[in-house]
């Protein structure tokens, strides 16, 4: 006979965002309606088609990193770091009463170090190779993030990176929650980080025509669901969570933000950056959460989005919730928090998640700010620029990425259990 599932819940929370430095201010600033966005202030960005992004504000990496470690990490490792961190000292975890074998981490980024890449690569064009920094490939690499939360915290379980684009946080938290699940660990980090603001990363994306334009309006530009909207802002920052069992949490007693009860994962198989037109894959991923929850569509109250205001994407997932959920689509209170912290790419994921599981904390849905004029395609009430009461039982998040790839998680409530 199959061994039960472990219920696995969510201890502990850090969080960086463009909008807060602490899960404190990042709940403030969304039931408020802040922007992150501001003209960008990492590098000249005149001569760029966009100008503007949603940067870390007031964030000094030694006020929590020594300096000597700090300068040896990219910062989308500093912020991993700093995240799981504060998530660790919020579970109130005591790491010397834990076998280290028994805690691991799962940390993705959809990039990776890309500051590090442009510095090295311009030091190598202008001084030759023999000065790229011995550092270069360690400072780089998108498991270097998961590598250095365990060595800081002496954690000796299962330790890796994902990397599925825009859903590499989500499948981060997947993952941990299904090596808890099988017994492989008691306890997970897990999360996400980016730091993608760098000249090729806004050149890039600009080449692909995914970013907004709307340069003399920054705080207005991220506009999911409204008719104008004309593209994602770019963002920046970390999440991390820690899971444990339900058994383990309540055995010493943990404060408890939520249960993942659901999880799934697909591909559309349809295009390298576009997403199905009636969006198959999300629907399919979107089921199956619902399906491992052992719940109805009806069950799930709130659906923080992937919602990048970009034209095809927000339209595609509108399609699926209302392909998925039928008349119950209506009765949905549905928004996207990246009008207000921008795409954090590899890191938007655990970030929204923790949106979710703070929207059931608070039974407040926080708003889809910049929302003007509703595209008349979408219909759904996607909670138009101010938050919302309302009773917050079972949350659902998707996250969705280039290549295809498409991730769905379920929180129950925590303050259910």
């Amino acid at each position: 006979m199959a061994q039960d599932r472990k219920r696995v819940v969510v201890t502990g929370i850090g969080v960086l965002s463009p909008v807060g430095l602490t899960k404190e201010e990042f709940w403030t600033a969304l039931h408020e309606g802040k922007s992150g966005a501001a003209p960008i202030t990492y590098f000249d960005a005149t001569d760029f088609a966009t100008t503007f992004a949603c940067e870390l504000k007031g964030f000094k990496a030694v006020d929590y990193i020594d300096r000597k470690a700090a300068d040896r990490m990219d910062p989308y490792c500093q912020y991993a770091v700093i995240a799981a961190t504060h998530a660790l000292t919020d579970s109130g975890l005591d790491l010397k009463e834990i076998d280290p074998l028994r805690i691991g981490v799962v940390h993705g980024s959809g990039i990776g170090g890309m500051t590090t890449y442009d510095q090295q690569f311009r030091n190598y064009l202008d001084r030759g190779p023999r000065r790229i920094s011995p550092f270069f490939i360690p400072m780089l690499i998108p498991d270097i993030a998961a590598g250095q939360i365990s060595i800081r915290h002496g954690l000796m379980g299962p330790n890796y990176a994902t990397a599925s684009a825009c859903a590499t946080s989500l499948h981060a938290i997947m993952d941990s929650f299904m090596l808890i699940q099988c017994g492989m660990a008691d306890y997970m980090v897990c999360g996400g980080s980016e730091a993608p603001i760098t000249p090729m990363s806004i050149g890039g994306f600009n080449s692909a025509k995914a970013l907004s334009t709307a340069n003399d309006r920054p705080e207005q530009a991220s506009r999911p669901y409204d008719r104008d909207r004309d593209g994602f802002v770019m963002g920046e920052g970390a999440g991390s969570l820690i899971l444990e069992s339900l058994e383990s949490a309540k055995a010493r007693g943990a404060k408890i933000y939520g249960e993942i009860v659901g999880v799934g994962a697909t591909a559309d198989a349809y295009h390298l950056t576009a997403p199905h037109p009636e969006g198959l894959g999300a629907v399919n991923a979107m089921r199956s959460a619902i399906t491992l929850a052992g719940i109805t569509p009806e069950n799930i109250d709130y659906i923080n989005t992937h919602g990048t205001a970009t034209p095809l994407g927000d339209l595609a997932e509108i399609a699926a919730i209302k392909t998925l959920f039928g008349e119950h689509a209506r009765k949905l209170s549905i928004s996207s928090t990246k009008s207000m912290t921008g795409h954090l790419l590899g890191a938007a994921g655990v970030v929204e998640s923790i949106a979710c599981l703070l929207a059931m904390q608070h039974q407040t849905v926080p708003p889809t700010i910049n929302l003007d004029n509703l595209d008349p395609l979408v219909e759904l009430d996607v909670t138009p620029n101010i938050p919302k009461k309302r009773s917050i039982e079972y949350a659902l998040n998707n996250g969705f990425g280039f290549g295809g790839h498409n991730g769905s998680i379920i929180f129950r409530n925590g303050s259910s259990l």
